[in-house]
């Protein structure tokens, strides 16, 4: 399947973003981001077969076991999941992805489990629509930030 999307304003998006200090371009950024992945988030908790449990959350790190991705100076990583741990649901990708048959060292069969997609249904949704507005998030949180260094500045 091919997917062909025309963006304009990226490049004035990136002007704005450089006339202010690196550390508040990011928040920018991360906020936009994260308002814009929250529907994601939100429908594939509704897809979720364990009911009222708000499984998928909006993080910018992974675990120091998943596959850690390019790092840099300006660049803003934001990741839709279910995180592991305490508090944490590490089996849901066991239940997005399925597995195969499983079978302990004794040859007790314990299984397989049929896979159930939330996070895939989720972004297919969503993705044609959220590129066209984070540009749009993006000059919203620019705006609002331009708009607190002014007043800062005001003040002395």
């Amino acid at each position: 399947m091919s997917v062909t999307m025309k963006v304009t304003g990226l490049r004035e998006i990136e002007k704005a973003l450089a006339q202010i200090p690196a550390g508040t371009a990011k928040g920018v950024a991360r906020r936009a981001l994260k308002k814009e992945l929250q529907p994601v988030a939100d429908l594939a908790n509704v897809f979720w077969p364990g009911g009222a449990d708000d499984v998928f959350r909006i993080t910018s790190s992974l675990s120091r076991s998943q596959p850690q991705p390019a790092k840099g100076r300006s660049i803003v990583n934001m990741f839709v999941g279910a995180p592991g741990g305490r508090g944490g649901t590490p089996e849901a990708h066991l239940i997005e992805f399925g597995t195969g048959p499983r079978a302990h060292k004794s040859g007790k069969y314990v299984g397989a489990v049929s896979p159930t997609p939330m996070l895939q249904p989720a972004w297919d949704a969503r993705k044609g629509q959220m590129l066209e507005s984070l540009g749009q998030r993006l000059w919203d949180e620019i705006e609002k930030t331009m708009a607190r260094r002014a007043k800062k500045a005001a003040k002395g």
